[in-house]
């Protein structure tokens, strides 16, 4: 791949997100030095934190992380939270943040295909299926509506684990 600028190898890919529409550059090392985009400190989150206030609005004042004493000032220059507890009290501060990074402030991942829970998790849906097949070949509609209601019970818990 060429650099964008030059006929250069592309050492440097760039993708930003504007408005909805993702934009992406390819550069040398030469013009990614000379754009000042290989340089760590211009891609920290402190730096990505300047444009930030040091009272959120709303707040009366500074916050302050009551677990482990990290100042909102503290956590600008650094970009580094000092506990759990952080991210709660920093809420304000990082979600706006998070939510121009990504599609979101929530991680939405996905239990490993062969892990214990997963497995037992597919075992117990697929056996509820089987039962509710049954019960309809049965004309039992009563039991397929309970065995219904389980299997929609069964998909939001796990949906739930996998938000929360």
């Amino acid at each position: 791949m060429k650099c964008h600028q030059c006929d250069k190898q592309a050492t440097v890919h760039l993708t930003q997100i504007l408005n909805g529409q993702m934009h992406k550059m390819d550069l040398c090392e030469s013009c990614a030095q000379a754009k000042g985009v290989t340089n760590p400190e211009n891609l920290s989150i402190g730096n990505l934190m300047e444009n930030v206030s040091d009272v959120p609005e709303g707040s009366g004042s500074p916050m302050t992380c009551e677990s482990c004493g990290t100042t909102h000032s503290e956590f600008k220059k650094g970009g580094r939270l000092g506990c759990e507890a952080c991210y709660h009290v920093f809420r304000p501060v990082l979600d706006p943040l998070l939510d121009g990074m990504h599609a979101g402030n929530k991680h939405l991942g996905k239990i490993p295909a062969g892990s214990k829970s997963r497995v037992q998790f597919e075992q117990s849906m697929s056996q509820l299926r089987s039962q509710l097949q049954g019960a309809i070949e049965q004309e039992n509609y009563e039991d397929a509506a309970r065995i219904r209601d389980q299997l929609k019970e069964l998909e939001s818990k796990e949906q739930a684990n996998i938000e929360g």
